[in-house]
């Protein structure tokens, strides 16, 4: 395959309806996977996004949405189905449910990918809805532990969604098992792991798999990043938000780039490129991928702050 990608991300893109009052709906391109996909090919990685959309009018603007920011179609494909739909009634705090039970999405076939498109792959990135659909969330885990097998690094995002109740644990076990990097949120910890003070989740889920880096993102309280027994925190930068919409996404994309790119760089580096990557989103309306000059920017301005606050008084 010529030009395969070095970047993959599988799963689900759908259409989120945002409810605006009264009968109006406003419809908006998204989805978990696919935020991170286009966030990646925003910033200049050569990535595909593997999933399938509907063959309608949703489908299409999800294609067009792909194609606009560079997005590797060739493991895309369109089924004749009804497209997945997020409703979502209300934003803060959230509260949605999700139309598609038998939708284009669980019509991914792995086994009709084009020969040779994973020979140049460095990482592959999975999660949120798609890995409580069956029986798309089957394949996309043996999928995860057939490219982990050929050397491919794994990177796990499981985005909690309601749906995700104890029959999701078997899941959440295989593919942290698999995962080189792990990045949750404080919300998703607490749906994971009912009943648990934060700090017990965090060390619930990295049990799994201890060697795994882990991201934890807390809104507007900053992040941390883990690698064994090493932990780096950081504060996302102020930044006038527009809104928080896939910044969770984009955030995991600025890891990703900064770990393909610079994978000599230190813990401290990598977070300041998630938090960086993750804040630009926040300057633009709804799940809009960062520019990299946006990223570039912030990325200095944590780094120079660092570097001062070490500097002794």
């Amino acid at each position: 395959m010529h030009d395969a990608p070095l970047m993959l991300c599988a799963g689900e893109a759908l259409t989120d309806m945002i409810h605006q009052g009264g009968a109006q709906w406003l419809a908006r391109v998204g989805g978990s996977t696919w935020n991170v996909a286009r966030a990646l090919a925003a910033l200049g990685e050569r990535t595909a996004f593997a999933g399938a959309v509907s063959a309608d009018r949703f489908g299409d603007e999800l294609w067009a949405a792909s194609e606009a920011v560079g997005l590797d179609l060739r493991l895309m494909q369109r089924a004749p189905r009804s497209p997945l739909l997020a409703m979502v009634e209300q934003g803060e705090p959230p509260r949605y449910f999700f139309i598609g039970d038998d939708s284009a999405d669980l019509y991914f076939d792995p086994t009709a990918l084009p020969e040779g498109w994973s020979r140049k792959l460095r990482w592959a990135h999975f999660g949120g809805i798609s890995l409580a659909r069956e029986p798309l969330a089957g394949r996309l885990v043996a999928l995860a532990e057939h490219l982990k097998e050929q050397g491919v690094a794994i990177s796990y995002d499981p985005n909690y969604r309601k749906v995700m109740d104890e029959r999701y644990t078997p899941t959440l076990h295989r593919m942290a098992a698999v995962a080189d990097l792990i990045k949750v949120s404080d919300d998703d910890l607490r749906g994971l792991f009912p009943g648990l003070e934060l700090d017990a989740a965090l060390q619930r889920l990295r049990a799994l798999n201890p060697s795994a880096l882990c991201l934890l993102t807390r809104g507007g309280h900053g992040a941390s990043l883990y690698r064994g027994e090493e932990r780096v925190d950081a504060t996302a930068p102020a930044v006038a938000v527009v809104d928080t919409v896939g910044a969770g996404d984009a955030s995991a994309a600025g890891l990703l780039y900064s770990l393909s790119r610079h994978p000599d760089r230190p813990l401290q580096a990598h977070l300041h490129a998630a938090l960086a990557a993750g804040s630009a989103a926040c300057l633009q309306s709804g799940a809009t991928p960062p520019t990299p000059l946006a990223m570039g920017q912030l990325f200095d301005q944590l780094q120079e702050q660092h570097a001062k606050d070490k500097v002794p008084s």
